[in-house]
């Protein structure tokens, strides 16, 4: 099943998300709305959005509560990748100049809040807002405790497999969480289906980030995938984590990710070091794993076509090159 498989899905649903994202962000603000249409021209592949209607399809009827809580969880992953690009002093993001590097920290944190503020006001907008609101603002809380947590682990150097697995779960598994559960929520799904979508989100979003991070030191710079951001950013991830766990040298890498900003060639060390001592292969099975509590997550769901696309979805993060 292709992704234009899956869209076809979800019919008028998907030009519905895009019109509404458009709308939401309009503002008389020239350079504002350049810069939010530049944007929204260049918002990848709308994962977020695209789980969220599978999962309110899956289990109801698509309806404007679904349309708007996906757009606001696609606003609001944006808002986020905004201010990171910030933290992270980033420079570049999908191949294109950030935000950050064109206007600078404070104006890219501004435009960042209007993201946020704007996501805010849709899912306020919804009739369902009792019901999601909880959820939605755990999302915020865990975002930004996870920024704070990488920023620290990334001075000290002592990152280990439980602090990984916190970033990434409040960094990018929350958001999943959240707009899988939204999807639910909208369309009035029953306790167990809730807690499907709940679990689906979560091991999708923690695989997600898990083939992520294997892309950064095995990924192919030709397809578009930049090798070597996370180790330049002094972040330890999985593939790193893995090839150190039965080695003598663990120390010497830390030290290694410490002082890597001003010793380039240490990129070229750690990356030789986690292909040499199985880091790929230790990420990938643990992939695996997450990748089977997506698709189980998925049992108690009725058989559909929607039902499907989420397990294809779960199962791409196995492949997927980008």
């Amino acid at each position: 099943m292709t992704r234009e498989d899956i869209i076809s899905l979800l019919g008028d649903s998907w030009e519905q998300i895009r019109i509404l994202m458009s709308e939401t962000l309009h503002t008389d603000v020239e350079l504002l709305r350049q810069v939010n249409e530049n944007i929204i021209d260049h918002s990848g592949k709308l994962l977020r959005p695209l789980v969220s209607l599978l999962t309110a399809k899956a289990l109801g009827s698509v309806n404007g509560d679904s349309i708007k809580l996906s757009v606001a969880a696609e606003i609001l992953h944006n808002a986020t990748l905004i201010h990171d690009d910030v933290a992270d002093e980033s420079r570049e993001r999908r191949g294109l100049p950030t935000l950050m590097s064109t206007l600078g920290p404070s104006s890219a944190v501004l435009v960042g809040d209007f993201w946020l503020a704007k996501a805010v006001e849709l899912i306020y907008d919804t009739e369902c807002y009792n019901g999601v609101s909880r959820f939605f603002s755990k999302t915020l809380t865990d975002l930004a405790e996870g920024e704070m947590l990488q920023l620290e682990k990334s001075m000290s150097g002592n990152t280990s497999e439980e602090d990984y697995f916190k970033i990434i779960f409040c960094k990018t598994a929350s958001l999943f969480r959240a707009s899988c559960l939204a999807g639910a929520v909208s369309v009035g799904a029953d306790e167990k289906s809730m807690k499907a979508a709940e679990d689906y989100g979560t091991a999708l979003g923690i695989a997600f980030q898990i083939k992520d991070d294997i892309l950064d030191y095995a990924g192919d710079e030709q397809l578009g995938k930049p090798v070597g951001v996370d180790l330049k950013e002094r972040k330890i991830t999985l593939p790193l984590l893995g090839a150190m766990k039965h080695s003598s040298r663990e120390s010497e890498m830390r030290e290694m990710v410490r002082n890597i900003a001003s010793n380039e060639q240490y990129c070229t060390e750690v990356h030789n070091f986690v292909m040499a001592n199985g880091g790929i292969e230790y990420a990938s099975d643990v992939l695996d794993q997450y990748i089977r509590k997506a698709v189980s997550a998925l049992e108690i769901y009725p058989d559909s076509k929607e039902k499907k696309a989420l397990e294809e979805i779960a199962r791409y993060n196995a492949y997927r090159r980008v």
